[in-house]
């Protein structure tokens, strides 16, 4: 007898655990830009591609001189309305590509470490293509500093960086980490700008630069200049991006291609994954979710927060 796909995934075992492991794997999450919320989890789970998160702006106007003759004038506390997106994906594998995982002791957490790697990187590519559209929309200018075009200095280098994270004024201390293109990474060795801090689990040490998380990725934004490569390195604080966790409707399920002899896992889910403080206008979507090159369209993005507090921002740079 045949142990197949079916007889190994239990979804209410696999599905919890898989989503758990997307986050331990995701170098985002880890280094505090991600943050789950129940709210948000609430909110992928309430029905709709367009979700809702109103807040309260924050209170202004100067203070008055208390009087005995006139009253203190009232004054009023206004509301804005952040909107996330749905994302909802999907992959399928067949069994021939799990051979080696089946080969396991665990073969079904083996198959779940290998689904939630899959969806750790998709998560990246995915935040990747929202950034590109955020900071390609004109309502993010001020959380960008581009000096790709400075004669003088447009190099990635300790001064230039801390002029970039003094976009967000006396917000900077929120930014803890930050996500470099690997030639960037490279440049920074170099220049013996990082440090290494050890793990405490005993795993590689982690890499950072000001007492901030160094994330390296090739999917970081690299463009042709006047004079060479511009290079977009993004700083984030703590929590800059929403994460959500819906249910699909059938999150997991196997099927079986008899005539090819293939067992399939297919693995569905619906999230938000949403740069905070920047609404998803919609306004270039085809399908019922967007696709990476749709999140990279800037008419589907506008800031609604003011720029300190989007935790984000942009930097723009050639390399030494």
């Amino acid at each position: 007898m045949t142990t197949r796909i079916s007889d190994i995934i239990v979804p209410e075992v696999f599905n919890p655990y898989m989503v758990e492991r997307t986050a331990e794997l995701s170098a985002l999450y880890q280094s505090g830009i991600i943050s789950a919320s129940p709210e948000l989890d609430r909110l992928a789970s309430s029905g709709g591609r367009l979700l809702n998160m109103p807040y309260w702006h924050d209170l202004d106007g100067d203070d008055e001189v208390l009087s005995d003759t006139t009253p203190l004038t009232p004054d009023k506390i206004t509301a804005g309305q952040d909107v996330a997106v749905l994302h909802l994906r999907g992959k399928a594998w067949a069994a021939n590509d799990l051979a080696k995982a089946l080969s396991g002791d665990d073969p079904m957490r083996a198959i779940a470490d290998l689904v939630a790697a899959y969806w750790a990187r998709q998560w990246q590519k995915l935040l990747i293509a929202s950034l590109k559209g955020v900071f390609a929309s004109p309502s993010m200018a001020d959380n960008t500093h581009d000096i790709s075009e400075d004669s003088n200095n447009n190099d990635f280098n300790a001064e230039t960086f801390i002029d970039a994270s003094h976009k967000l004024g006396d917000a900077e201390d929120r930014l803890t980490a930050l996500a470099v293109h690997s030639a960037t990474y490279a440049s920074m060795r170099k220049q013996d700008l990082i440090e290494f801090i050890p793990d405490s689990e005993g795993k590689p040490s982690i890499p950072t630069y000001m007492g901030k998380q160094v994330i390296v990725d090739d999917g970081m934004p690299v463009e042709e200049g006047a004079g060479g490569k511009i290079y977009t390195t993004y700083i984030f604080g703590a929590g800059a991006i929403g994460y959500g966790e819906g249910g699909a409707p059938v999150p997991t399920e196997t099927d079986r291609d008899s005539l090819q002899g293939d067992d399939i896992l297919i693995n569905r889910r619906h999230f938000i994954l949403h740069p905070r403080g920047v609404k998803f206008t919609d306004a270039s979507v085809a399908g019922a979710a967007p696709t990476n090159a749709e999140l990279e369209n800037p008419n589907n993005w506008e800031r609604v927060y003011e720029p300190k507090n989007v935790r984000i921002v942009a930097f723009k740079h050639k390399l030494a």
